[in-house]
Parts: structure tokens; sequence; C-alpha cells
């Protein structure tokens, strides 16, 4: 593997090589926000679970660490949205505004501040103080201006924004798709070196099965190449009873035994395999990752709905915001349409709580004892 992305990948891996040599030994300036911050990110192209793993950060922060909502903050870049600079994300927005991924987690907590800016570190520093909101190019188009000061600001996607440093840092790495066995792209799909994932000071091995035994465990460890200092943990992806994506919502036709499911995620495998204990998948239309519905591509869920009228119709969460972007939804699909939330979950008896342990004092460690540490 390191000889084909050293050899036949060589432009590509040295640009990488070169970049983060120049950020390692100072050439290139970083540093970190005014507020404390955890990045959670990853080297491949996607599907590795980042969005359920901020809500389950942001979770143990309100729950376990004694944050309040509006002191807690995500920060994203916004995906594929149509605005430019920092938009503060609302409950009532447009993913074509923030992207789907920010505006699903500001739909779950509401009080928790939601935002977007591809300078992460602009983002960071105008959250910690939200007073300069406006005052500069970057932020002046952000509609809502109403923003809440954070004192813990959980960055979404950052481990490639070298330019801030972050308090914590977690890397994932999808148990089915081991960086250590992948490319660098095109060959393969890492996004960047995979020795990144040993300059992480948490490792999550995301999707894996509900039991891990420890020799595979420390097998994981010594692929990674991980320093002993490093923290090792691995969650699994649980599956919540659906829900309706509008308020018409109809229970009745989740007891039926058919279903339609419509998705423009990376990898639906797993989902499918969850939906069909339950169902009998009739009709599967499959989208690009982060696809904008369109009203031609609504008329073609409604066709598989009318060919199956008893059925009731499934996606995603992330398609469940970007589907309301479309302004007009026949009646009958808002009533049949669900959308099956997602959480990440540990693997392990008292991993939760070892994790808890280790980001507190990754937090404290990082802040040396100020005031901006977790709560006791």
């Amino acid at each position: 593997m390191y000889l084909i992305d050293k050899m036949l990948l060589a432009p590509y891996w040295l640009t990488l090589k070169a970049r983060h040599a120049m950020y390692d030994r100072g050439m290139k300036k970083s540093r970190k926000a005014g507020v404390p911050t955890i990045a959670v990110g990853n080297v491949t192209v996607g599907g590795t679970g980042k969005t359920p793993h901020t809500e389950l950060i942001v979770r143990i922060l309100l729950e376990n660490l004694g944050y309040s909502p509006d002191s807690v903050a995500v920060l994203s870049r916004g995906y594929k949205r149509k605005t430019r600079g920092f938009w503060h994300v609302t409950v009532d927005g447009s993913a074509r505004d923030c992207g789907d991924e920010p505006l699903q987690i500001k739909r779950k907590f509401p009080a928790v501040t939601v935002a977007v800016d591809r300078d992460r570190l602009h983002g960071a520093e105008l959250l910690g103080k939200p007073e300069k909101i406006g005052a500069d190019r970057k932020s002046r188009k952000c509609a809502d201006k109403n923003v809440n000061k954070a004192e813990i600001i959980v960055l979404d996607d950052a481990l490639q924004y070298r330019k801030l440093v972050p308090d914590v840092s977690i890397m994932l790495v999808d148990y089915n798709r081991p960086v250590f066995e992948d490319h660098l792209m095109p060959a393969g799909q890492l996004r960047d070196l995979p020795q990144r994932v040993s300059s992480s000071d948490i490792v999550i091995v995301t999707k894996s099965p509900a039991y891990i035994e420890e020799d595979e465990r420390r097998m994981w460890r010594e692929k990674l190449g991980m320093r002993e200092e490093q923290k090792l943990f691995f969650t699994t992806t649980g599956y919540c009873r659906m829900e309706p994506v509008w308020a018409e919502g109809e229970p009745r036709y989740l007891y039926s035994k058919r279903l339609v499911l419509f998705s423009g995620i990376a990898d639906d495998t797993a989902l499918q395999r969850w939906l069909s204990d339950e169902y009998c998948i009739v009709s599967h239309l499959k989208y690009p990752d982060h696809h904008s519905f369109s009203t031609m591509d609504i008329k073609e869920i409604q066709g598989a709905s009318e060919t199956w009228p008893t059925s009731v119709i499934a996606t995603t969460e992330k398609d469940s915001q970007r589907i309301k972007d479309v302004k007009k939804i026949p009646e009958t699909l808002k009533q049949r349409m669900f959308r099956v939330p997602i959480e990440a979950v540990f693997v392990g008896e008292g991993e939760k709580e070892r994790f808890i342990a280790s980001l507190t004092s990754l937090l404290k460690e990082s802040r040396s004892g100020s005031v901006q540490t977790p709560r006791e």
C-alpha cells in the first residue's frame, strides 16, 4: 500500500507530505482558537460517521460534562451550501444555505449554537466573540446574527484544516475500510495520509461489530501505528425507531410490510440491512451523496409510492433535511414519509465512561487549568 501511494501517486503524496511538514515545522502558522475546541474528522472520503459522532460529543458535553446548551457550539464548513462566509444555522433554515449535516444537528439540538464557515479559525473566533458578527465581509451576509457566546466548540470535519490547532483531536476510521488497507485518491478513498492517524489524541473505529475481542483491539492499535498515549475506542451504529419527516406523518404506515427507500448518502448498505429485518424493500431509489432533491426526484418517489400504495416511504436523517427544501411535496407523500435516526454507540462495557474521562483530561491538559475547562 505505502509503495503504491508513494510511487504511483507521487504528486499527491508529496503535496500532502509537504503541506503537513510546513505546518509541523512552523513554516505555516497555526494556532488555537480563543475558545476550547474538539475536532472530529477522518482521512477518507465520506462515510465514517462524522455527524453521529459530532452529535455524540455534543450529547456528552450537555449530559455528562455539565455544559448548558447555550454555551456549546458546533462549527462546520457546510458542505455543498450555497452561501459563503460565516452563517448561523437556524431550525427553520435551509440545507441550501448551510448544508444538510449542520441543519440536522441544529434540529436535534435547537438550543445549541450551530454555524458554518469554511475558515474554521474565523468562525471559532466569532463564536467566542459573537458581538463581532457582521463587522467583516466574511460574516456581513449572515441572516441571523443572534448568536450565544460559546464556551466550547465542536469542529465537524476539521482535521485537515491545519490553521486551527484543536484542544482535542478525534480521528474516525471505518471498521469496514481500514486506512491501512486503503490508498490515496484516485486509487483509493484516502484524502489524506493514513499516518495522520498517529497525530490525533483519540481514534474511534466506527461501524464496528457489537463485540470486539481484546486481541482485535490490540491488532488495530498496532496496524494504525498508534502511540502509547493515544486512546482507542470502537463504536457501532445504532438505528432508532423511524419518525415522521413532516408533522402530517401518519404512524399507521409504519405497520406496513412493504417499504420504499430513497437515499442520497455515500453508502446505505447497513440501513438496507436493518430495514430488511422488518420490511420488504419493494423499491430502492439511490441518489448521489448530498444530493439536492428536485421536483423530478419527487415525481420519481411519488411514482414508486403509487406503485406500492400501502408502503411506508423511508429515508435517512440527512436526506430528510434536504427533501424539505423542495417547495411542493404532495400531501400523500408527507403522510407516508419517515426518516431513520441513527446514533453512535460505544462497544464494550464502561467504554463510554472511559471516553468521557479521556475527553475531560485532554481538555484540562490543553487549557492548563484555565476557566475554560469541563465543569465539575
